[in-house]
């Protein structure tokens, strides 16, 4: 492994403090960040995208794991300590500076690349929705990313429980999410109000038939009033009932029971062109 100078040192050397602003709290333990950047499994050689790298925590690992590394940052402020790593490992890591929800990378790698990140806490949903409704079988391999406890309980959730919802459906209907490890406030520096967890998430076979923005649309009415029977927080979608009807669903089910797989029925059979 490459000798570096401690991550703390790098950082008071170029005046770096976590930004509120940008959600950012950095990592410094070196044995919790190589066991992220495990995650995905074997990375030497292999593309990685990199969203919020900050002062280059994670970066290290997976540089020292030896992916070639794509980093997005947002923050000029670290830029510098990201190309004193540039230089430390030549020809590994690629900085662009810039917005990560303005930015396509896609087109920036040759294969399809793992992403792996300690997502920017107010962005991090936003990306993943983003990955998530690539055209499918997506432009990238795998996702390990890190999200507050809530939101990673949100992705992986199961029917009947109060965090299944919107956000579970899109997860799981085409990929297969998990927890990986979940990591401790203290861990952070700062240390934010609430927990934290490393989510992976593998893409499989999208269900055939299916359209996304039926799923979508089912999903937000659904989820929308999830307090409410099916007859009623359906009732504005064309089609849906007579879906509810033709799959054997039972109207006065609300949201949170439904499974992810009878989602997907009543969204195939919103996909049918005549919606019936």
């Amino acid at each position: 492994m490459t000798e570096l100078p401690p991550l703390r040192d790098v950082i008071a050397r170029h005046g770096l403090s976590a930004s509120k602003a940008l959600g950012q709290n950095f990592l410094f333990d070196a044995q919790l960040l190589g066991r992220i950047a495990r995650i995905p499994g074997d990375l030497d050689g292999a593309e990685v995208l990199e969203v919020g790298p900050g002062p280059g925590g994670l970066t290290r690992a997976l540089l020292a794991a030896g992916a070639r590394v794509t980093a997005i940052e947002r923050d000029r402020r670290c830029i510098p300590a990201l190309a004193e790593l540039g230089e430390t490992y030549p020809d590994q890591l690629k900085v662009i500076e810039g917005d990560a929800l303005a930015i396509d990378p896609q087109p920036l790698f040759g294969g399809k690349p793992h992403i792996a990140a300690n997502l920017p806490y107010n962005v991090g949903t936003a990306l993943l929705v983003g990955w998530l409704s690539a055209p499918w079988l997506p432009w990238w391999q795998s996702l390990t990313l890190m999200f507050q406890r809530e939101v990673a309980d949100r992705i992986v959730a199961a029917p009947g429980t109060d965090a299944y919802g919107r956000l579970a459906v899109l997860a799981q209907w085409r990929s297969t999410p998990r927890i990986a490890m979940p990591v401790h406030r203290s861990a952070f520096t700062p240390p934010p109000k609430v927990m934290s967890a490393v989510v992976h998430i593998v893409p499989g076979e999208a269900p055939e038939g299916v359209k996304l923005a039926k799923l979508e649309a089912l999903t937000a009415a659904a989820f929308g009033q999830r307090r409410k029977m099916l007859r009623q927080s359906l009732r504005s979608l064309p089609g849906a009932l007579a879906a509810l009807e033709a799959e054997g669903i039972d109207p006065t089910r609300r949201a949170e029971t439904v499974s992810v797989a009878e989602f997907v029925a009543l969204a195939r059979r919103l996909s049918i062109p005549d919606g019936g």
